[in-house]
């Protein structure tokens, strides 16, 4: 069974990651967070006090804790999901997504590469640093085509900027020191114990409470939308079949106007709290967030025709299983909601810092 050091692990994707590891395939899995306001011990539950799974609070960025973690753990691969990941947020406060994404990817590197330099020739062989990024460090697409391996990057929001950077330093400590990394870039994620700040859990959370439900501009911006349970299985073939120094696209071929996503959702909790509708008089269009990308879609072929994985969630089946998911599983979004209670973020007015 591998040793596996996920950071990021109480986020959203990060958690599910975990929890696919230990009670799936049975992995050794350390668990690294800093417990920002998005990381959350609850969405671990299930594996907490389990012999193979061990948690620790730190920051990527903090050098020396990392030291401590590899060569205590001595993990066979490092999965790194660790980052500030709000668009919005990050129009508002860019500092610490520098910090984070890009100053705390450099130290996890360094630290990996150092770690890694010490191990015997067998587990060099062995070992991996996957980087999970974006699809969002593309920049916008047009009405038609796709993003793939070979796109340039052409990132529009401090976040995306952050990320994109962070990616380069990865290629370069492939490049440059031969540290085995792997990227994926992959496209809006959604499912159980994601933060309410995105759209769908705040859309869902809203409509839940009778509260407006905010659409920027048109509503007509597209994404990809992929289901967090496949995309963490993608993370864990590409680690284990990618070839190093290689970007793979995750994406689920599931293309969604925003203003759909949000009138699907309206619709499920119709049909659930019919005596609480209709649920889309709480639609409010609302001035757009700056540098709103037009559209993301992702060409996941590469991923499909050399490793073998294609998403198997369809939008409609994984859109219904997570808005039940958030009706019955009030008691872990409940606290986070006293914490953000859905106020607009990334005005331009803003001061970004």
């Amino acid at each position: 069974m591998k040793r596996i050091m996920v950071t990021g692990g109480a986020g959203f994707i990060g958690s599910a990651l975990v929890r696919h590891l230990v009670l799936k395939r049975g992995a050794d899995v350390l668990t690294i967070d800093k417990l920002t306001y998005a990381g959350c011990l609850a969405s671990l539950a299930s594996v907490e006090g389990l012999a193979k799974h061990r948690f620790l609070k730190a920051d990527i960025c903090d050098e020396s804790r990392m030291e401590e973690a590899l060569s205590g753990f001595r993990p066979d691969w490092i999965l790194h999901l660790a980052a500030e990941s709000h668009v919005d947020r990050s129009i508002s406060s860019a500092g610490q997504f520098i910090q984070t994404n890009i100053v705390g990817t450099y130290t996890l590197l360094n630290c990996a590469r150092r770690y890694w330099e010490s191990l015997t020739a067998e587990k060099k062989d062995r070992f991996r640093f996957l980087h999970v990024s974006t699809d969002e460090v593309y920049g916008s697409l047009g009405d038609h085509g796709f993003f793939t391996e070979q796109t340039a990057y052409d990132p529009s929001s401090p976040y995306a900027a952050s990320k994109a950077a962070s990616d380069h330093l990865v290629k370069a400590w492939y490049r440059t020191y031969g540290l085995p990394t792997l990227i994926t870039n992959c496209s809006n994620n959604y499912g159980p114990y994601h933060f309410p700040e995105k759209l769908i859990p705040l859309t869902i959370i809203n409509a839940m409470e009778g509260k407006p439900i905010a659409v920027y501009g048109s509503g007509l911006n597209i994404r990809d939308w992929l289901y967090v349970g496949d995309h963490v299985e993608a993370l864990e073939r590409v680690t284990e079949q990618g070839q190093p120094g290689e970007t793979y696209n995750v994406g689920g071929f599931n293309e969604r106007s925003n203003i759909d996503v949000v009138s699907d959702i309206c619709r499920l909790m119709n049909a659930r709290f019919p005596e609480r509708g209709p649920h889309e008089r709480l639609i409010a269009f609302v001035e757009d967030r700056p540098g709103h990308d037009h559209r993301y879609a992702i060409d996941a072929s590469r991923l499909k025709e050399e490793l073998g994985w294609t998403a198997k969630t369809s939008f409609s089946h994984g859109l219904e299983r997570t808005v039940d998911w958030y009706v019955q599983h009030e008691p872990w979004w409940r606290p986070l909601r006293s914490a953000y209670e859905g106020q607009r973020l990334g005005l331009a007015q803003n001061e970004a810092s």
